[in-house]
């Protein structure tokens, strides 16, 4: 299915440096960023304790401050809005040290007078376990770029996976720099979204480095930039029907979803737009960078189809039995 046609191919390449003066200001900018601001690590990595309340009417939030200012296990205690004004969320950085302590049944106690309310749930994490989430959720990241590496590696060639490596990398830094701007908390949802950044960034790469491949087989004459350009062209359609049709979802997930699930969809948002500029942008463009030589692949290739004729030819002798 094609979203719209071309009669001619467009000149991506030609633009190449302005985009990639684009990324570095990006990603120069979100480091920046990460440098001043930090990321707010959420109870599942920092550890701590969530509590969230949902109230009949407007949850009078001055007069719950007042009441939990009165019990110690509150102390530093913030509460925000979740989604509603009727709905909130305390959150302490600390602990009990008591498994006896219910905290649902503290927190009803002490906010006994303000209202008619009930205690949806209660999170406790403690710092030992947020610091090995957090260890293992970076863990995840980096295996899975290296598996990625490997795995691009062994199906094109070395400077296709450094070019899409360098693209997701790209892709993550970006997004994450989004996240500590507008101060979300990072928690396993986000680090859910951004793996799934990397498998939906990769997949839009691997399409276009798939045509690619066919370009240049087919195109021997041609320069590599003409080809790289002419494999976008054909792929953009399907790239801009992919994306448009998956930024529908989740933008409707970050508009209707519920604050419980925000988090995800705006990283999602972030990774899934920068992600299909990456692919046309970022990879293909490395590729040029990277010096790929397209006459010494055809020769590789010819090598490669001489050793399998070689190959093919010593087993059909071996199974006549002619040696």
């Amino acid at each position: 299915m094609e979203f719209f046609r071309y009669t001619k191919t467009l000149g991506f390449m030609g633009k190449s440096k302005l985009a990639m003066f684009f990324s570095i200001a990006l990603i120069v900018s979100s480091f920046a960023i990460l440098a001043v601001k930090g990321l707010n690590y959420g109870v599942d990595f920092a550890g701590g304790t969530i509590v969230q309340v949902k109230y009949t009417a407007t949850a009078p939030i001055d007069a719950m401050r007042e009441k939990l200012k009165s019990n110690e296990t509150f102390e530093g205690a913030s509460i925000t809005e979740f989604g509603s004004a009727d709905e909130v969320v305390i959150r302490m950085r600390t602990t009990t040290g008591d498994v006896v302590v219910d905290v649902g049944d503290v927190t009803r106690e002490t906010l006994k007078g303000t209202g008619d309310f009930e205690v949806r749930r209660v999170d406790i994490v403690g710092p030992k376990v947020g610091s090995e989430l957090k260890e293992k959720g970076i863990m995840s990241l980096v295996l899975a770029i290296a598996g990625i590496l490997v795995y691009v590696a062994f199906r094109f060639e070395w400077r296709f996976a450094l070019a899409s490596v360098l693209a997701l990398v790209h892709d993550i830094s970006i997004a994450i720099g989004a996240i500590a701007l507008v101060g979300l908390e990072v928690n396993l949802d986000v680090l859910a979204a951004l793996l799934t950044i990397l498998g939906y960034s990769l997949n839009d790469t691997i399409i276009v480095f798939d045509r690619i491949r066919e370009g240049i087989v087919k195109g021997r004459d041609e320069e590599f930039a003409e080809v790289i350009d002419d494999s976008i062209t054909n792929t953009l359609s399907r790239t801009a029907l992919t994306s448009l049709t998956t930024l529908f979802v989740v933008f409707t997930l970050f508009v209707w979803g519920g604050e419980i699930i925000h988090a995800f969809a705006f990283t999602l948002l972030v990774g899934i737009t920068i992600g299909t500029y990456s692919s046309i942008f970022v990879a293909s463009p490395m590729l040029l960078l990277l010096g790929f030589d397209v006459k010494q692949y055809h020769v590789n290739l010819a090598e490669k189809a001489k050793r399998e004729a070689e190959k093919e030819k010593m087993r059909n002798q071996f199974e006549s039995g002619v040696m």
